[in-house]
């Protein structure tokens, strides 16, 4: 059957065949491995080392390595590779995006290919959304890889040059897509300045000995293989922001900050309609006639005596931007005196990111913490570019289905469902819509006691810290003991995640606990139905939806979830803009039944999807026309800006 379906089958079912008669060759190595003692068992990977850096293809040592990495998993963790799992690695050796349901075992799944490419010699890169699940999955895995001879690095955010080069250095190398696109840059720029030309970029990097003598040396070592974990964040949410190093403007540094500060100041005298109006589609704040004036009546200091009248009103538009836009709690924290970003898509912070255009200075003055002063651009790399850069690209997630053809057209790899081990048993209880968000609440906290009360886990998945902490006020009004899970509990995370599907156990969480957690069913709580997932809010991506629904019925183990929905969540406003929004409200009567509007707001959503999915073509074509332009005028499209 595997054979016919490979001739005759549509592309992917062709594949899947494909993969599962090399399943088999895996599985006839496993009762031959098992035989072998340790250290005949890594002779055996040395083996396979010698073969491929000698130029054998790796797709004829797959079974074997696989097999290898299946046997060093059962000895050392106690975790033998289920057959789905194969055949989910296999794919990944073949550049496609793995979709695996949670609680499948991606983790131990990216072992397979990584190993695999690493018996190069070239390195192999596992980029996740963050430094704790980089680290994490490192530790977790260290012992298949070193118990067949290999080397693993962990590439995190304070680590110095020296740690850095050490860790990619390793044969396998996790860390976070963000730093790798950041050491990519700064060893770009390193090169320059040690007097290296673009052309000596082309093919791949500088090689080593024409680097000898130097004291100051590049950290990373090429692009052969990179695993993308949570692809669909990565390669899809992220990749409308460049990743940019910045170098210090021209503009003095007192007069930059004090206009800041004054503007934030200015911002609560502007009222929306009479003094600016703001673009629904752009977002974009401009000051009316108005407004104009008005700002020019505002007394200032002497210091911004010689700023222009036209960088004044820029500087007032984007202060009010952040006035009405930007929210504590939200999309922003303030920790240690500094605004750090709340990733929207993952709920985690993002450390060492800024937003662009003066809209972190602008939050800064805002708050009342220390300016720092804007910067020009002195290398800049999109998410795009810097996978593309890849010789061979592979990812995993388990919600990619909805972009496979936007993976498809911009990275060339193609969208596998991968069988699940167990058939699933996760249930979706009806929609529940509400006039505004405290009805909302309500229904929330009083189905939480009624499962509370049967003794059954609760995981509540919320869009942002501020709402996760109403509920939590809620909960704690009615006396119910609970955990909250945000980023400002990140230290805490793997502790909250661990009692999640315990007896009785209730957590609130933004959906930082949709990515990289499994929350595992205490004893009796399966007989009970399993963990009951409660989805507060549509995100603006649908896949972000099912990554918390996720949580529930892993490994075919029971769960249910629901989703809750209000008129006044943000992805009605955002979907179908504030005027449309009203009118929706507008309409409903008392004691009106609203389930039926939840239609409505998953059709919002899908607007918003749309949006940001010609945010991501629009940046793609404008970049591939500035390095198009770039090459042809001799620079370095990462390095050089066009004008």
């Amino acid at each position: 059957m595997a054979r016919l379906q490979s001739l005759v089958a549509g592309p992917v079912q062709r594949r899947v065949a494909k993969w599962v008669r090399i399943l088999e060759e895996v599985n006839s190595f496993e009762p031959v491995l098992q035989e072998l003692d340790d250290n005949e068992l890594r002779k055996r990977s040395l083996s396979l080392r010698y073969r491929a850096k000698s130029g054998e293809p790796l797709g004829k040592i797959l079974p074997e390595a696989y097999a290898l990495v299946r046997e060093a998993g059962r000895r050392t963790l106690e975790m033998r590779h289920f057959d789905v799992q194969i055949i989910g690695g296999t794919s990944l050796y073949y550049s496609s995006i793995a979709e695996m349901q949670t609680g499948e075992g991606k983790t131990l799944t990216a072992t397979l290919p990584l190993y695999l490419y690493a018996l190069a010699g070239k390195g192999a890169h596992l980029a996740t959304v963050n430094d704790y699940l980089a680290s994490r999955d490192a530790e977790w895995m260290r012992p298949i890889y070193e118990h067949l001879g290999m080397t693993v690095g962990v590439v995190q955010t304070p680590d110095n040059s020296e740690q850095r080069r050490e860790a990619y250095g390793c044969d396998v190398t996790y860390g976070t897509a963000k730093e790798f696109g950041f050491d990519f840059l700064r060893d770009r720029l390193l090169l320059r300045r040690l007097g290296f030309r673009q052309e000596d970029f082309l093919g791949g990097g500088v090689s080593e000995h024409r680097l000898e003598g130097d004291g100051d040396r590049p950290v990373q070592r090429g692009s052969h293989f990179v695993l993308v974990d949570e692809a669909d964040s990565i390669l899809i949410d992220e990749a409308r922001t460049p990743l940019i190093i910045g170098s210090l403007g021209a503009d003095p540094v007192e007069q930059v900050v004090a206009t800041y500060q004054w503007a934030a100041q200015a911002a609560g005298h502007f009222k929306e309609f009479e003094h600016y109006d703001i673009d629904e589609d752009t977002k974009k704040v401009e000051l009316n006639a108005t407004g104009r004036q008005l700002m020019r009546a505002l007394s200032k200091p002497d210091i911004l005596s010689d700023v222009g009248l036209i960088d004044l009103y820029e500087y007032t538009e984007r202060a009010i931007k952040v006035a009405t836009d930007f929210h504590l709690d939200r999309q922003y924290v303030v920790r240690d005196g500094e605004i750090v970003i709340v990733d929207e898509f993952t709920g985690r912070l993002a450390e060492g990111r800024k937003w662009r255009d003066g809209i972190h200075q602008a939050l800064e003055a805002k708050e009342g913490v220390e300016v720092t002063v804007p910067t020009g651009q002195a290398a800049r790399i999109t998410v795009q570019d810097l996978f593309l850069r890849y010789h061979h690209l592979a990812g995993m997630t388990g919600t990619a289905s909805t972009s496979a053809s936007e993976l498809l057209k911009i990275y060339k790899t193609r969208v596998i469902p991968v069988p699940t081990n167990r058939p699933p048993q996760r249930k979706r209880l009806p929609d529940r819509v509400f006039a505004n968000s405290e009805d909302k609440y309500e229904a929330i906290v009083a189905e939480v006691q009624e499962l509370h009360a049967l003794r059954r886990p609760v995981l509540i998945g919320t869009r942002s810290i501020d709402k996760s902490q109403i509920i939590s006020r809620k909960l704690t009004e009615l006396g119910l003991e609970h955990e909250v899970l945000n980023a400002n509990e990140i230290e805490r995370e793997a502790e909250i995640v661990s009692h999640a599907g315990e007896l009785e156990k209730i957590t609130v969480a933004t959906n930082m606990a949709g990515r990289g957690t499994d929350v595992k069913l205490g004893a009796g709580v399966a007989e009970l139905g399993g963990l009951h997932v409660i989805c507060t809010e549509l995100h603006d991506a649908a896949r972000i939806d099912r990554q918390l629904v996720g949580r529930c019925g892993r490994q075919g183990d029971p769960g249910t979830f629901r989703q809750y929905l209000a008129l006044d969540d943000d992805i009605l406003k955002s979907g179908l803009g504030p005027d449309a929004a009203e009118r929706v409200t507008s309409k409903v009567s008392p004691g009106q039944n609203l389930d039926a509007f939840a239609k409505l707001l998953r059709q919002a959503q899908r607007k918003v999807e749309k949006n940001h999915f010609r945010d991501r073509m629009m940046l793609l074509h404008h970049e591939k026309e500035r390095k198009k332009v770039q090459r042809e005028m001799g620079q370095d499209p990462y390095l050089d800006t066009p004008d």
